[in-house]
Protein backbone atom coordinates (compact mmCIF):
# COMPACT_ATOMS: atom_id res chain seq x y z
CA UNK A 1 0.00 0.00 0.00
CA UNK A 2 1.04 3.34 -0.75
CA UNK A 3 1.48 6.32 1.67
CA UNK A 4 -0.47 9.09 1.87
CA UNK A 5 1.41 12.26 1.73
CA UNK A 6 0.72 15.09 4.31
CA UNK A 7 -0.73 18.23 3.10
CA UNK A 8 2.61 20.15 3.62
CA UNK A 9 4.13 17.28 1.63
CA UNK A 10 1.82 17.70 -1.08
CA UNK A 11 2.11 21.59 -0.82
CA UNK A 12 5.98 21.12 -1.25
CA UNK A 13 5.89 18.76 -3.60
CA UNK A 14 3.61 20.99 -6.43
CA UNK A 15 6.25 23.68 -6.12
CA UNK A 16 8.35 21.64 -8.12
CA UNK A 17 5.60 20.92 -10.98
CA UNK A 18 3.96 23.64 -13.54
CA UNK A 19 0.52 24.36 -13.20
CA UNK A 20 -0.77 21.63 -11.17
CA UNK A 21 -3.81 22.08 -8.48
CA UNK A 22 -4.31 19.92 -5.42
CA UNK A 23 -8.05 20.06 -4.85
CA UNK A 24 -10.59 17.41 -3.97
CA UNK A 25 -7.74 14.82 -2.95
CA UNK A 26 -6.24 14.69 -6.37
CA UNK A 27 -4.09 16.75 -8.18
CA UNK A 28 -5.38 18.01 -11.26
CA UNK A 29 -3.53 19.66 -14.48
CA UNK A 30 -5.78 20.95 -17.96
CA UNK A 31 -3.71 21.19 -20.64
CA UNK A 32 -4.90 22.78 -24.28
CA UNK A 33 -3.95 21.28 -28.06
CA UNK A 34 -4.12 22.85 -31.14
CA UNK A 35 -6.70 20.05 -32.20
CA UNK A 36 -8.61 16.75 -31.63
CA UNK A 37 -5.77 14.96 -33.15
CA UNK A 38 -2.88 16.14 -30.50
CA UNK A 39 -4.69 15.46 -27.73
CA UNK A 40 -5.67 11.51 -28.25
CA UNK A 41 -1.85 11.42 -29.08
CA UNK A 42 -0.79 13.38 -25.96
CA UNK A 43 -3.23 10.81 -24.28
CA UNK A 44 -1.96 7.89 -25.99
CA UNK A 45 1.69 8.74 -24.30
CA UNK A 46 0.50 9.15 -21.15
CA UNK A 47 -1.16 5.79 -21.45
CA UNK A 48 2.02 3.90 -22.13
CA UNK A 49 3.53 5.89 -19.25
CA UNK A 50 0.99 5.38 -17.25
CA UNK A 51 1.13 1.49 -17.80
CA UNK A 52 4.76 1.70 -16.96
CA UNK A 53 3.62 2.64 -13.20
CA UNK A 54 0.52 0.78 -12.76
CA UNK A 55 -0.85 3.75 -12.25
CA UNK A 56 -3.82 5.88 -14.42
CA UNK A 57 -5.05 9.31 -14.40
CA UNK A 58 -8.60 10.14 -14.21
CA UNK A 59 -9.44 11.44 -17.67
CA UNK A 60 -11.80 14.17 -19.50
CA UNK A 61 -11.31 15.14 -22.94
CA UNK A 62 -13.13 17.45 -25.05
CA UNK A 63 -12.09 17.63 -28.67
CA UNK A 64 -8.65 19.81 -28.08
CA UNK A 65 -8.82 19.66 -24.08
CA UNK A 66 -7.40 17.25 -21.54
CA UNK A 67 -7.79 17.26 -17.75
CA UNK A 68 -6.07 15.13 -15.91
CA UNK A 69 -6.34 14.27 -12.18
CA UNK A 70 -4.41 11.85 -10.33
CA UNK A 71 -4.59 10.35 -6.98
CA UNK A 72 -3.99 6.80 -5.18
CA UNK A 73 -6.97 4.14 -5.52
CA UNK A 74 -5.14 1.32 -3.32
CA UNK A 75 -4.44 4.33 -0.55
CA UNK A 76 -8.18 5.37 0.01
CA UNK A 77 -8.21 7.82 -2.96
CA UNK A 78 -5.67 10.13 -1.23
CA UNK A 79 -2.23 11.60 -2.75
CA UNK A 80 0.68 9.76 -2.93
CA UNK A 81 4.15 9.59 -4.20
CA UNK A 82 3.19 7.96 -6.92
CA UNK A 83 0.78 10.68 -8.37
CA UNK A 84 3.67 13.26 -8.27
CA UNK A 85 5.89 10.91 -10.22
CA UNK A 86 3.27 10.52 -13.10
CA UNK A 87 2.52 14.08 -13.17
CA UNK A 88 5.91 14.56 -13.63
CA UNK A 89 6.43 12.28 -16.58
CA UNK A 90 2.96 13.40 -17.81
CA UNK A 91 5.06 17.18 -17.96
CA UNK A 92 7.38 15.61 -19.80
CA UNK A 93 5.53 14.62 -22.60
CA UNK A 94 3.53 17.69 -22.58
Amino acid sequence: MSIILSNEEITNKLEELADWKWTDDRLKKSFRFTNFREAMAFLIRVSYEAEELNHHPEIYSCYNQVELSLNTHDAGGKVTAMDFDLAALIDQIS
